[in-house]
């Protein structure tokens, strides 16, 4: 699928005031309101158009898989920091329009802190550039950061500039038995700490911080906090990344940002905590 292509279907469903659903691999139908319109296929407008590891950005176009972008950027030692979840086959343009970060958005920041520039095409069919390859060349209003979690209403990011990151040198990750409220409690102190804390989960009475960065500042934070060591923790995380998690099992999922210091909720059901106290299910 060429840029063109796009450009014409979004021109003849604005002449004939028809809506357009905007789909690429379709990893996040549930997510947000009930869809109408004719479905508008990205999935074939994909290829990374350019990335420069000493430059720190990728452009890639919309349909990309988010694997083949990663797998691209660990040859080369980096990573997507914000940790999108992949779900099945999860596309640039759906991570972006989704605006739903992973597990490393406590430390590193959200999506809509790595969208340095975005190619979009408007509701009337125009073409239209926004930002560009580094944060010094944004001007004006920031539109790139928008367009993260606006779901496609603000049109088709039909192409995306996003900053990329080295992956750490050194990784681990403790476990502490604890209630709820101990986990807020520590989470938040450990938050006002000098930790390299790039990650927590809390569920069932269990408490998972993953380090990250340097390997003296890991075995330091290691040897300071004296949790058990998770062998091979990056199932789990993938788990809390991709929402696979037992914790997030059920036919209704509620997903509440609040401030970090909230005491536990008086909510049935399972529960979990996520970003340093500051996400709770």
């Amino acid at each position: 699928m060429l840029l063109e292509d796009i450009v014409a279907a979004v021109r003849a469903a604005h002449d004939g005031h028809a809506p357009l659903r905007l789909r690429g691999a379709g990893s996040k139908d549930f997510y947000g309101g009930l869809l109408a319109g004719e479905v508008l296929d990205l999935s074939a407008h994909q290829g990374i158009v350019a990335y420069e590891p000493t430059e720190l950005y990728i452009t890639a176009r919309c349909g990309t898989p988010l694997s083949e972008i990663e797998a691209v950027l660990a040859e080369e030692g980096q990573m997507l920091a914000f940790e999108p979840p992949h779900f099945s086959g999860a596309t640039l343009g759906g991570a972006i329009a989704a605006g739903l970060s992973g597990p490393r958005r406590q430390q590193a920041g959200a999506v809509r802190d790595f969208v340095l520039g975005v190619k979009l095409v408007d509701g009337t069919g125009q073409v239209l550039d926004f930002g560009g390859q580094v944060m010094k060349n944004v001007a004006g209003y920031d539109v790139s950061r928008f367009i993260a979690g606006s779901l496609g209403t603000l049109g088709v990011i039909a192409e995306a500039t996003l900053k990329v990151l080295p992956r750490p040198v050194a990784e681990a990750t403790l476990e502490f038995v604890c209630t709820e409220a101990e986990a807020i409690r520590l989470l938040n102190t450990w938050g006002g700490q000098p930790l390299p804390v790039s990650a927590s989960f809390w569920h069932a009475d269990r408490l998972w911080l993953r380090l990250s960065g340097a390997e003296a500042a890991v075995a330091a934070a290691c040897h300071k906090l004296s949790g058990r060591v998770v062998a091979d923790a990056g199932h789990g995380w993938a788990a809390v990344r991709e929402q696979t998690h037992a914790a997030y099992a059920g036919p209704t999922l509620w997903r509440l940002a609040l401030p970090s210091t909230t005491p536990p909720l008086a909510l049935d059901g399972l529960r979990a905590i996520e970003w340093g106290g500051g996400l709770r299910w």
